[in-house]
C-alpha cells in the first residue's frame, strides 16, 4: 500500500497518495528534511563538512549537527526564499564565519584539529573538477559555453584498451572540446578519468556525497606532468609575457596575481625568479629540449615570442599552478 514510513511526519490532508503527493510533501513546511539535508550539502562544499558531518546519514546513526540552531536557520531561510539557491550561497559566503582567516594557532589545532567550532575560516584541498578547470583559466583555454554534449579532453593513450573488454577506443577531442569545464568530461564509471581519480574523484559507480581528500606525490606528478597542465602552464606564460610587463619580477608579480588573487611577497618573489634563470640557462643550452617542451598539447604556440624565454616563464607557471596555495581552498 503505498504510504509514508511511520517514523517521517505525516502527508497533510488533501496531497494526493501517489507520487505527485510525495513530491509536495518533499517541500512542504512540515517536512524540514529536505531543507535541513540541502542546506547542509551547500556548507559542506563551501566549509568543507557538513554542519552535520554525515552528509550522507540524517538517521540515527549520523551525527549530531554542531550547530543545530545555524542548520535550523538557513534551512528556515532556504524555504522562505522559495528555494533559492544564490540567495542561500551568497549567506553562507558573506557570513564572518566563511570570511575569518583560516590561520590557525598550535592551542586550537590541539583544542579543534577538525575545525567543528568554526573557529577559523575553511582550508581544504579542491575538488578534482575544480583544480583542472582553475588551471583551464589562469591559462585562458578555458571554453565556457553552457550546454552540450560530453566531450573527450586529454587522456594516456590505450587505457580503454587495455582496461575494456570492447574494445573501445577513446578519441581525444580537437578544439574547444579540449577545454570544456570539466563537468561536461566523457566519463566511463569501468574507466574514470585518471587525472580526476588522483584528486579523489568519485569514479561514479556509487552515490558518494561526502569525497575523500587525500595528498599523495602522485597529485603533484600529475600537476607538473600531464599534458593538461603542461599546455595550461605555456599557455599561462604566454599571458605572463605579453601582459604582464617586461620583467621577470613584473611579470611573477602578474602570475601570483592571476592564480592567487593576491601581491606576491619578496621571498617568493625571489625564488621564482631565480628558478626562472636556472631554467632559462638550460634551455638556452639546451633549444631542442625547450622545443620539445613547447610542443605539449594541441593549441598552438605563439610564435611571436622567444622560445627559450616561454619554455622558462612555462616552467614557472607550472611551478605556480603545483603549490599547494593554488590547489587549496583557503
Amino acid at each position: 500500500m503505498a504510504g509514508l514510513p511511520h517514523v517521517l511526519p505525516p502527508m497533510p490532508a488533501g496531497f494526493p497518495n501517489n507520487r505527485l503527493g510525495f513530491a509536495e510533501w518533499l517541500v512542504d513546511r512540515s517536512n524540514p528534511l529536505t531543507a535541513r539535508v540541502t542546506v547542509n550539502r551547500f556548507w559542506q562544499m563551501l566549509f568543507g563538512a557538513g554542519l552535520v558531518k554525515t552528509v550522507e546519514d540524517f538517521g540515527s546513526q549520523g551525527d549530531w549537527p554542531v550547530y543545530p540552531d545555524v542548520l535550523d536557520d538557513l534551512s528556515t531561510r532556504f524555504m522562505d526564499s522559495g528555494w533559492d539557491v544564490k540567495a542561500l550561497l551568497k549567506t553562507m559566503v558573506m557570513s564572518a564565519t566563511y570570511r575569518q582567516s583560516s590561520r590557525v594557532t598550535p592551542a586550537l589545532l590541539e583544542r579543534d584539529p577538525e575545525n567543528r567550532l568554526l573557529a577559523r575560516g575553511p582550508r581544504f584541498r579542491l575538488p578534482a573538477q575544480v583544480i583542472r578547470d582553475q588551471a583551464l583559466s589562469v591559462s585562458g583555454l578555458l571554453v565556457e559555453k553552457v550546454g552540450g554534449p560530453p566531450v573527450m579532453p586529454y587522456q594516456p593513450p590505450g587505457l580503454w584498451e587495455d582496461l575494456t573488454f570492447s574494445g573501445e577506443s577513446y578519441k581525444i577531442d580537437g578544439g574547444e572540446g579540449l577545454y570544456r569545464r570539466s563537468l561536461y568530461t566523457y566519463w566511463k564509471r569501468t574507466v574514470a578519468p585518471p587525472t580526476m581519480v588522483t584528486f579523489d574523484a568519485a569514479t561514479r559507480e556509487t552515490c558518494i556525497v561526502r569525497a575523500n581528500r587525500t595528498n599523495t606525490p602522485l597529485q603533484a606528478l600529475d600537476l607538473m606532468n600531464d599534458v593538461t597542465y603542461l599546455e595550461a602552464s605555456r599557455k599561462f606564460a604566454e599571458r605572463m609575457m605579453k601582459d604582464g610587463g617586461s620583467t621577470p619580477d613584473a611579470r611573477i608579480d602578474y602570475a601570483i596575481h592571476v592564480a592567487l588573487a593576491r601581491a606576491a611577497n619578496p621571498r617568493e618573489r625571489a625564488v621564482l625568479v631565480e628558478t626562472f634563470n636556472q631554467f632559462r640557462a638550460r634551455f638556452a643550452a639546451k633549444p631542442d629540449a625547450a622545443a620539445k617542451y613547447l610542443a605539449e598539447g594541441k593549441s598552438a604556440r605563439d610564435a611571436s615570442l622567444n622560445p627559450v624565454d616561454l619554455a622558462a616563464y612555462t616552467a614557472v607557471a607550472s611551478l605556480i599552478l603545483n603549490m599547494d596555495e593554488t590547489v587549496t581552498k583557503e
